[in-house]
């Protein structure tokens, strides 16, 4: 299956933390998009790998992407070496997206930072037809896509660009709540430790950001991100032409 976009999380939950507005803005345009997870999260204080990979399909519904995988990349120690960048290197070339997006280049999580490179030096090197993959028995073809895209975490790092999510904002919390390990459901929690992520408060705090990038192009919420790219655009029409 060829995909528009295919966004990478290091942990089962990033991806709906930091861009599954986006991402269903453009499952609504027509787009097929996928998500893989690097690792099983199996370090995260609460829940095990076994809860987040149900909650992490859960969410794959709710978002309506196509397809979600797990790399089963150890969670805290991976690095960025031949092993793990051909395993990314083939599910790129597996989906042959022309836009990727990743985890944050810089962040709270060390996890995050080096998934980014990461993902992007893959991204780079699945381009050079000498570097040889095989998957299911079968050579595959070269493929670089044309663009990755870094959303922000926890840290604000200033975007280059800003989506427009706001007809998206109260899936995105779901999608995110699907987590119910993770973060705040209700008032009856499980019997584990509380975490970073675990009080309404960081919920909240989720949505202060996508109202503050919101109100930068003049809309209700958005979502940001970092390119290493300079942007092009084929008409004026392309921009969101809000008074600010």
């Amino acid at each position: 299956m060829k995909l528009d976009i295919l966004a990478f999380g290091v942990h089962p939950d990033d991806v709906e933390l930091g861009c599954s507005g986006t991402i269903m803005a453009a499952i609504a345009e027509g787009k097929k998009v996928g998500v893989v997870d690097l690792t099983q999260g199996e370090l995260g204080t609460r829940g095990t790998a076994e809860t987040r990979k149900k909650e992490a399909a859960d969410a794959a519904k709710i978002m309506g992407i196509s397809i979600r995988e797990n790399l089963t990349m150890a969670d805290g120690f991976f690095t960025n070496d031949e092993t793990h960048l051909r395993k990314v290197i083939t599910v790129i070339r597996k989906y042959q997206p022309e836009i990727i997006l990743c985890n944050a280049p810089e962040d709270r999580h060390p996890d995050h930072g080096r998934s980014a490179k990461l993902v992007a030096d893959a991204a780079f090197l699945s381009g050079l037809r000498k570097i040889e993959t095989q998957f299911e028995g079968n050579n595959q073809e070269k493929w670089r896509p044309s663009y990755v895209f870094h959303y922000i975490q926890d840290r604000f790092i200033q975007p280059s660009f800003v989506i427009d999510i706001s007809a998206y904002m109260s899936k995105k919390i779901e999608a995110v709540l699907a987590y119910s390990t993770q973060f705040y459901v209700s008032e009856v929690q499980l019997n584990e430790p509380q975490t970073y992520i675990s009080s309404p408060q960081f919920l909240e705090t989720v949505k202060a950001r996508a109202m503050m990038l919101g109100k930068r192009i003049g809309v209700e919420y958005a979502e940001g991100f970092i390119s290493e790219k300079v942007l092009g655009i084929r008409s004026f029409d392309a921009i969101v032409q809000n008074v600010t």
